[in-house]
């Protein structure tokens, strides 16, 4: 069984053409800008802590369609560039 977010996820992702296993997600602090993420970047416990973030500030109905992140892109890339390589 799904949970409702996963199911969010699932949509937002198909509506984007996103190849399956990733997912679209937004960063930025005033202009957002889009990145696409794999979905085993979710489990990371440095990752859930940027979702909790986004959590409180946005919801995860968000209107441009997609998870958004309330951080620096260059925050984001560096953090991605570390789960990348573990």
């Amino acid at each position: 069984m799904k949970s409702r977010m996963s199911a969010k996820l699932e949509a937002s992702s198909a509506a984007f053409d996103v190849p399956k296993g990733y997912l679209p997600v937004y960063v930025g602090e005033s202009e957002k800008k889009r990145f696409v993420i794999p979905i085993s970047y979710l489990n990371q416990p440095s990752f859930q802590d940027l979702l909790i973030q986004a959590e409180e500030e946005f919801g995860f109905d968000h209107p441009i369609g997609g998870l958004t992140i309330p951080c620096r892109e260059v925050i984001f890339i560096d953090l991605t560039a570390q789960l990348g390589g573990s």
